[in-house]
């Protein structure tokens, strides 16, 4: 991988992590709907991460999670499991943007959280076994 690309993935996955941290405060601070805004945005920013890998990248959220799901999931290369978890993270934050009604849980919203950081540290340890990061 070029130097320029490497850079790139240590960036997006600090990204992923600084945002994480984000949510984390959010959802102490009782902000729900902000935090799992910023849940969704942490594992959105690791799976870019992923595809820096291979020089791509998705402009719309539902075909970065739908390839995603269809080049890593699928393949087992992550669980299948987190698949499902990673469109729950998707449907719950467009809710708690969009929807002017929806009121979010604490417990949906850790949930939330959980769900992130499982993600982001599943893309980290991926990354170190491909040998990109130390």
């Amino acid at each position: 991988m070029d130097k320029e690309r490497l850079e790139l993935l240590k960036y997006r996955l600090a990204r992923a992590k600084e945002v994480l941290e984000v949510a984390r405060e959010l959802f102490y601070q009782n902000k729900y709907k902000d935090a799992n805004n910023r849940s969704y945005y942490a594992a959105y920013y690791a799976m870019r991460a992923v595809y820096t890998v291979k020089g791509q990248d998705f402009r719309k959220h539902k075909t970065l999670i739908a390839n995603f799901n269809k080049e890593y999931v699928a393949t087992e290369i992550f669980p299948r499991s987190l698949g499902k978890k990673i469109s729950t993270l998707s449907i719950i934050r467009e809710q708690s943007d969009y929807n002017d009604f929806y009121i979010a849980s604490r417990q949906e919203s850790q949930q939330q959280l959980e769900i992130a950081e499982e993600v982001v540290k599943s893309v980290e340890h991926y990354l170190k076994d491909k040998k990109l990061l130390l």
